[in-house]
């Protein structure tokens, strides 16, 4: 196996070589968890997997199939229903340990945190779903603080606590809701099987991967994520490139060639983020023009498991306009098929598409 190797066969594990239709929830299940902080481009994330389109993705996260809220790193995920309440036992505790520092220089005292969580559970009661803002009117008639990130900080609390997850769109206006009226009661897994599934899901979904690469995207501690591994290993193939060992399922190794790709990937894509090396399929020089120094990923053209570029939205009247970005001159072929690529785009949130 190369590391060219290794890049191809992310490609069919991660469902972006000839995704057949499929529902968003089953997308979801087969990665654990997706990164979702730009909820736009996360839809997309599973859109182009699932042959589905916008409204579809919308439907599911409305009726409470696809859940957004923080989870594995500290930062917002995709999970299904059934998933999240063995995942936030596993992944919360460590994760509360991470930000109380971060508590602490906010002033947010346990006390305090107790207090919030009462009065967010008191607001949300009944099945009543409401936005941070008015979750926070709430608490500030109790004279608790929420100026600056403490908001933020509160309702993160609440999330990896297991109260609360987000409840259905109010237009453009992200809801909350009680996690236990909007899920019914799921299944709950020892620490143990918790890590093995965990680590299932992820060699399944993202292989061939390493375990740095696991550890960076469960957000475990190191130690966790090596008996994680040991518990499954037997279920993967492993294979060494450059010095690292990758892991893999063999079902999911394709022997076989496949006809050029060009896919347009979104912003913090499970392909690009959820490795600690991403050099299979991103240079060096390339990593500074899609990655920024404070960590934010903008959307990728992948050639073949290669990032040759990346792409810009905007809105013009009716009109969806794509503005792409080469590291490297196009071949008339190629600017054909990243045509094609871009106006599936266009044609998952239902717009026509100009590409520049």
């Amino acid at each position: 196996m190369t590391l060219k190797d290794v890049a191809t066969y992310r490609l069919f594990n991660q469902q972006l070589l000839k995704p057949q239709p499929t529902s968003p929830t089953e997308v979801v299940n087969h990665f654990g968890a997706m990164q979702a902080q730009d909820y736009a481009m996360a839809k997309w994330a599973i859109g182009i997997r699932s042959n589905t389109n916008e409204q579809v993705i919308e439907k599911a996260i409305n009726g409470g199939e696809i859940l957004r809220t923080h989870l594995l790193r500290p930062t917002w995920h995709f999970v299904s229903a059934n998933d999240i309440r063995w995942m936030l036992e596993l992944t919360a505790p460590h994760l509360k340990r991470v930000l109380a520092g971060m508590c602490r220089r906010l002033e947010l005292s346990e006390l305090t945190l107790q207090r919030c969580r009462k009065l967010i559970e008191q607001t949300l009661s009944g099945n009543k779903h409401c936005t941070r803002e008015e979750i926070m009117l709430e608490l500030n008639k109790e004279r608790i603080a929420t100026n600056d990130i403490r908001s933020a900080m509160i309702m993160m609390d609440a999330e990896l606590d297991s109260l609360v997850c987000n409840g259905p769109m109010r237009g453009k206006q992200f809801t909350y809701a009680l996690l236990h009226e909007r899920v019914p009661a799921g299944k709950s897994l020892a620490r143990i099987e918790a890590l093995a599934e965990l680590a299932k899901r992820y060699f399944s979904s993202h292989g061939p991967a390493t375990l740095q690469d696991f550890g960076w995207w469960s957000g475990l501690a190191l130690t966790d994520c090596k008996i994680a591994l040991e518990l499954v290993k037997n279920n993967f193939d492993s294979s060494a490139v450059d010095n690292q060992t990758y892991w893999f399922n063999p079902k999911n190794f394709q022997e076989n060639g496949h006809s050029k790709t060009i896919l347009f990937l979104p912003a913090y894509d499970e392909f690009m983020i959820s490795y600690k090396d991403r050099s299979a399929s991103l240079e060096p020089a390339a990593a500074k023009e899609t990655i920024s120094g404070n960590g934010i990923f903008r959307p990728i053209i992948v050639e073949d498991g290669k990032v040759t570029g990346y792409w810009k939205r905007s809105f013009k009247k009716d009109s969806l306009v794509i503005e792409s970005h080469y590291f490297k001159t196009n071949k008339k072929q190629q600017k054909k098929l990243a045509f094609k690529a871009a106006e599936r785009y266009g044609n998952f949130i239902g717009m026509k598409t100009v590409v520049e």
